[in-house]
């Protein structure tokens, strides 16, 4: 199978449809990315041979960083959910040193991949045993393609993020030359690949079903810190050691304002009347993001307090908590960018109509889609085809291979070309978790699941001495040779 055209592609060269837009507003500006590869398996084109600059790092600029560790709002924080990680602590050790964090501390082993401007190295923390994913952006190249708040952009987002399915920044610097990201390796490659090498290069319905709880609940972490991530696809979603995923590619990401919501009604056929806003507190809203932490219980409290006071307990527990359900869905977001990849476009991208929250509803539908059957449903003989397909096309279902009642309506309710009326625009991942698709789900304990398929553990020993000396320069030209 031919990969997918990447998302620059048509954004940049100038795609012949009228409604091709790219950051038309710069405030709005999507990140670079850790990109697809940052893991053992990628596809062909991921593969291909980088130009000699990405391999060498000239001299003087790995020893001439200009900062070496997180952000003042990052220093020292271990995130919740990887509290027991060592590579924590390497990382604490390393920058806690009288020389601030350079390339020269870490063995650069393998290049994993590359993106739209940067590269992602397998490495090691020297004389640490431990090992990370290396994002490397070129500044000259940023600024030349006018893409450095983009990349600024990409750094804030990770440094926000901490969640099981979501990537671990462990820390970022600079160098003369260079804008460094390390971050968790994963390696078993992504979905795309590992769907390729199924019997029928597709996943049964109870596999994708795990893989799409997942993925949710990352959309769902994102949305309630303000992000809309608008690039969903297997591609850009990783397979970790233990057979779990990583959501990674964040370069076409929108941070907006989000709001916490009161959803009275559990049903999911509760319609955008069943939404009540106003109840939470915003204490722990800033700069359009939220932390959850910071309003659930007080959200709750509230709620009983100010509605509830003159209820008994057991009217309560009927007709109050019950039929309260937590909603932070980024209703008001909108951008008028053309960004995203061909088959996972949503109609309101393409229509250049300005679009939000609900691209991601509707990508989460191709994307189930395309791990049930193998393929995507608007793929047309080509790039233009393609478009008008998402357009103008019904969806239809192959006959084979067989897909259950329930999986299908909620890719039709995913898949409604009117924004306004597509399942989980309004209240967000809660309507989905609440489909008959996810009977059985138990959300609080996703990450105890058992994967579908589970990586062969990675031998770091096999790179062990097969790092060239990274102190004197190549002879003649004045560059560390890492490789």
């Amino acid at each position: 199978k031919k990969p997918r055209p990447k998302k620059e592609d048509f954004a940049d060269k100038g795609n012949p449809n009228h409604m091709t837009k790219r950051l038309v507003n710069p405030a709005e500006s999507p990140v670079l990315t850790p990109t697809k590869a940052a893991s053992k398996g990628m596809n062909s084109n991921t593969q291909e041979k980088l130009s000699d600059s990405a391999l060498t790092i000239p001299q003087g600029s790995a020893d001439s960083p200009r900062s070496n560790s997180l952000d003042s709002c990052m220093s020292g924080h271990v995130k919740h959910h990887t509290g027991g990680d060592c590579r924590w602590e390497a990382v604490q050790l390393a920058t806690s040193r009288d020389s601030p964090l350079s390339l020269v501390h870490f063995r650069l082993l393998k290049r994993l991949g590359y993106g739209d401007i940067g590269s992602v190295y397998l490495v090691e923390l020297r004389g640490t045993d431990t090992f990370f994913a290396m994002k490397v952006m070129d500044k000259e190249s940023l600024i030349s393609r006018n893409k450095l708040i983009r990349a600024q952009t990409e750094r804030e987002i990770l440094g926000l993020l901490d969640h099981p399915f979501l990537p671990t920044l462990y820390t970022h610097f600079e160098t003369d030359k260079f804008y460094c990201l390390v971050m968790e390796y994963c390696c078993g490659g992504n979905l795309h690949s590992l769907r390729q090498k199924q019997l029928h290069k597709h996943f049964s319905e109870q596999a994708a079903r795990f893989y799409a709880s997942e993925v949710l609940l990352a959309l769902e972490y994102l949305h309630m810190l303000g992000i809309v991530y608008r690039d969903l696809k297997p591609e850009n979603v990783l397979v970790r050691d233990g057979g779990h995923i990583m959501l990674s590619d964040f370069d076409l990401s929108l941070r907006c304002s989000v709001s916490p919501m009161l959803v009275k009604s559990s049903s999911v056929h509760a319609g955008p009347n069943g939404i009540e806003k106003g109840l939470a507190n915003t204490e722990g809203v800033s700069n359009g993001c939220i932390q959850p932490s910071a309003f659930f219980p007080r959200m709750l409290s509230m709620s009983m307090s100010k509605r509830n006071r003159n209820k008994t307990k057991s009217d309560l527990s009927l007709h109050g908590l019950q039929t309260m359900e937590f909603n932070a869905e980024p209703t008001d977001a909108r951008s008028m960018s053309f960004v995203g990849t061909h088959e996972y476009l949503a109609p309101e991208i393409i229509r250049g109509e300005g679009h939000g929250s609900a691209v991601d509803w509707w990508t989460f539908g191709i994307f189930l889609y395309e791990l049930l059957h193998g393929m995507t449903p608007f793929k047309g003989n080509g790039n233009r085809a393609t478009l008008s397909n998402v357009v103008e096309q019904p969806l239809r279902f192959p006959e084979s291979p067989p897909v259950s009642n329930v999986a299908r309506d909620l890719i039709r309710g995913l898949l409604t070309k009117d924004p306004q009326k597509r399942i989980a625009t309004k209240r967000g991942a809660t309507e989905i978790k609440q489909h008959p698709f996810f009977e059985g789900v138990n959300w609080a304990l996703v990450r105890s699941a058992h994967p579908p398929s589970v990586p062969d553990p990675v031998d770091f020993r096999q790179y062990l001495g097969k790092e060239k000396k990274a102190a004197e320069p190549k002879t003649g030209s004045g560059q560390f040779e890492y490789f």
